[in-house]
């Protein structure tokens, strides 16, 4: 059975960014949220927010990695409090294959230079 969010059986590896991928998630209702990425993949990431979404809502979300910009649906999952804010994963909803093996190669690319990954 094939996990949602995961598209032709792919798996990939998650790339911690640590917050230095800057990204904007738009909601329905027109307001900007600004965040910073944490970890992400080609199947979603997790992000870094004041303060937590509803879990399940339908977001576009904007950011940029390497030579890549990604604007692209997610679905909000359920939020877990840190320190200083939330972190909030997501998952893709509708990420073109165009965009998805470009973001693969912007994540090879950063785990080749040592960023850090686990295994999803």
């Amino acid at each position: 059975m094939s996990r949602p969010g995961v598209q032709n059986g792919q798996r990939g590896s998650r790339v911690k960014l640590g917050g230095s991928v800057l990204a904007l998630v738009l909601l329905e209702n027109g307001r900007q949220i600004r965040a910073r990425m944490n970890q992400l993949s080609v199947n979603g990431g997790l992000l870094s927010l004041e303060g937590p979404l509803d879990e399940g809502i339908k977001v576009t979300a904007l950011f940029h990695l390497g030579t890549t910009s990604i604007r692209t649906r997610a679905e909000m999952l359920f939020p877990m409090w840190a320190t200083k804010g939330c972190f909030q994963p997501f998952r893709f909803l509708e990420l073109p294959e165009q965009d998805r093996t470009s973001l693969a190669k912007e994540l090879e690319a950063l785990v080749r230079a040592g960023a850090p990954e686990e295994e999803e």
